[in-house]
C-alpha cells in the first residue's frame, strides 16, 4: 500500500502539467506563451514584494540576535505556569506567526532537546501544523495586491493563531493523559 502511495505522489505533478498542457492544446491555447506570461507576472510581484520581505527578515533577524523574545518568556513565565502551559513552546508560540524558517529551526531545537516523541515535541509539531506565518502571509498578499488597511485581518489572523497555539496544547495534553 505505501509503495502505490509512493507512486501516485511522485506521479502527481508531471500528470497535473501533463493535464494542463494537453487543456491547452484542446482549448487551442498558447501553452508556451501563457506560461511565459505567468513566469513575467510572478516576477513583477516578487519585485513588489521584495522591500517588505527585507523588513520582516530584518526585524526577525533584530528580535532573535537581541533577546527579547528570552526577556519577555521570562515576563509571562510565572503566568503560564499558573495556566499550564509549558514555556518551552513560547519562542515557537512567539515566531510561528513571524517566520516560517525561524519557527522550523526552533521546532527543530525543540525535538533535538526533548525528543520527537516526547509531549513538548509533539506539541510543537501540532502548533506547526496548526497555525500559520501570519504576519509574513498578510504582508506578502497585501503588498503584492496593494491594500494598506489590514488591521481586521491582522487582528482575526492572530486570534486563530492563538487558539491554534492553545488548542493544541491542550489535544496534546487530553491525548497524552487518555493513551498513558
Amino acid at each position: 500500500m505505501i509503495e502505490f502511495i509512493n507512486f501516485v505522489s511522485n506521479l502527481a505533478m508531471p500528470l497535473i502539467i501533463f493535464i494542463i498542457v494537453i487543456y491547452g492544446f484542446i482549448e487551442k491555447k498558447e501553452v508556451f506563451d501563457k506560461f511565459i506570461e505567468g513566469a513575467k507576472d510572478g516576477i513583477k510581484i516578487v519585485i513588489n514584494i521584495f522591500p517588505t520581505l527585507i523588513g520582516l527578515f530584518l526585524a526577525i533577524g533584530v528580535l532573535r540576535s537581541s533577546g527579547v523574545i528570552d526577556i519577555v518568556i521570562r515576563l509571562i513565565d510565572p503566568i503560564l505556569r499558573l495556566i499550564n502551559f509549558p514555556s518551552e513552546l513560547m519562542p515557537l508560540a512567539i515566531l510561528r506567526p513571524i517566520s516560517g524558517s525561524s519557527s522550523i529551526a526552533i521546532a527543530t531545537d525543540i525535538m533535538k532537546n526533548f525528543g520527537v516523541d516526547s509531549q513538548i515535541g509533539i506539541m510543537a509539531s501540532v502548533i506547526m501544523g496548526a497555525t500559520e506565518t501570519t504576519l509574513y502571509t498578510i504582508a506578502v498578499y497585501s503588498s503584492s495586491v496593494k491594500i494598506k488597511k489590514t488591521r481586521f485581518v491582522l487582528i482575526a489572523a492572530l486570534t486563530a493563531d492563538i487558539v491554534g497555539i492553545i488548542t493544541s496544547v491542550v489535544v496534546c495534553r487530553f491525548l497524552s493523559q487518555s493513551f498513558s
